[in-house]
């Protein structure tokens, strides 16, 4: 039974689209995707009936208002899910980064079952990689091969579906979050968190070690993250403060603070916040280093001197579309490599504002063109099964400023960063 959304819309005479990705509040960056997508959908055909295939339906009903319908696709019977699939115009899958080994067949199984279906199939700005597992490399080089087309949000990606032996072209723009307009995060909301005003900020994210931390033990791991906090407070002044991008990273945010020999100069951001909200926060920090994509995506889209610390490839390759350092790695040995680019970071930031700003420019109107392509195949859509082959009544471009909708934005987020003084 598929699920009545928590604000009922009149209903739509537009093509039905179905979103399928990891969404359900399982990770901020994957809603701030969700946000982005629908927004998109619904300024490229306002009457569209959005169908959402999420993981926790419940979470996905109460913050995207966007959705018409949300759809349960995991814990329930396969046919529950399969009877969606006949009434779509459109299965969108992603984006994020859900085409790695030992998830990438879960979502193609329904992707495959579409296109069994006669239901066109678009890739929404997906991530790829690692697949080393050969029962994800098949599915990934079979079901992609006959979707209408394929968006990547990264070189890396791109690269994967070519080892893999995909034969097809494949686009490659950014990552829709790059479109996600800020929400207001208050004075009174930073009350509540304990954090003062008046202070220099640092934010940080952290996570699981991971291959970015492969020879050091977990324990170590948190040592070495803990000394760059240290080193920021004494070096700036400044306040600690960890935002969890997923719930797990409340572990390590606390065993990092554990292992600070100025504990007390730190925070974890403990509230229940929506991505926009935590792109409003970040107009707070002064400066942000961490390992989680979405958190250096934001803090970019703001205007924060930003060090992001790689734990994959989708890191790395937007390190280097933003002109950031990236590191090869996290471990003891390169501690004092780390400091120094946290202070070169600091230092050199007044130069670099400018660079960073056309950067973002840059990407966020790559992403905007994953927009315009999905737009187009609705089009194409929408003209294939109208007489005389021309687009149905409200299949057309959104109108100017309003791709990605009211919940993301058009030009890049640029707010002006406290004056940094060294």
């Amino acid at each position: 039974m598929t699920l009545r959304p928590s604000h009922p819309h009149p209903a739509r005479r537009g093509p039905r689209i179905g979103v399928l990705g990891s969404y359900g509040g399982f990770n901020i960056g994957d809603e701030a995707i969700l946000t982005c997508v629908l927004s998109c959908l619904r300024a490229r055909r306002p009457d569209a009936r959005l169908v959402v295939l999420s993981r926790n339906a419940e979470h996905t009903r109460a913050h995207h208002p966007d959705a018409d319908e949300v759809v349960p696709w995991e814990r329930v019977s396969r046919n529950h899910v399969l009877d969606v699939l006949p009434g779509l115009d459109l299965l969108v899958l992603g984006g994020g980064g859900i085409l790695y080994d030992g998830e990438a067949r879960r979502y193609l199984r329904l992707v495959r079952a579409a296109q069994t279906r006669r239901v066109p199939t678009f890739a929404y700005a997906v991530g790829a990689g690692p697949l080393t597992d050969a029962e994800d490399r098949e599915a990934v080089r079979t079901v992609l091969a006959e979707m209408d087309d394929v968006v990547v949000r990264d070189e890396e990606s791109r690269l994967v579906l070519e080892e893999v032996g995909l034969e097809r072209e494949v686009a490659v723009t950014a990552d829709p979050a790059l479109l996600l307009a800020p929400e207001p995060f208050t004075e009174a909301m930073m009350r509540d968190e304990g954090i003062p005003s008046g202070t220099r900020l640092v934010g940080m994210s952290v996570r699981e070690p991971g291959r970015a931390a492969e020879k050091l033990d977990e324990g170590d791991y948190h040592a070495l993250l803990a000394d760059v906090a240290d080193f920021l407070v004494r070096r700036l002044d400044a306040r600690v403060v960890f935002l969890p991008m997923e719930r797990h990273d409340v572990r390590h945010a606390h065993a990092v603070l554990s292992h600070m020999t100025a504990p007390d100069q730190g925070r974890i951001l403990h509230g229940d916040y929506s991505p926009g909200q935590v792109l409003g926060f970040m107009r707070h920090l002064d400066v942000a280093v961490g390992m989680r994509l979405h958190f250096v995506i934001f803090a970019a889209l703001t205007g924060v001197p930003v060090l992001p610390l790689p734990y994959s490839g989708k890191v790395f390759d937007f390190a280097r579309r933003l002109g950031a350092p990236a590191l090869v790695g996290v471990a003891r040995e390169q501690a004092g490599l780390l400091l120094a680019e946290v202070d070169r970071l600091w230092d050199e930031y007044p130069q670099r504002r400018d660079d960073l700003a056309d950067r973002m420019t840059e990407l966020s109107a790559s992403a905007r063109r994953t927009c315009e392509r999905c737009g187009s195949l609705l089009d194409r859509i929408a003209a294939a099964r109208e007489p005389g082959g021309a687009p149905a009544a409200g299949a057309s471009a959104a109108a100017p400023g309003t791709a990605g909708g009211a919940p993301c934005r058009e030009e890049p987020y640029r707010a002006e960063p406290r004056p940094l003084n060294a």
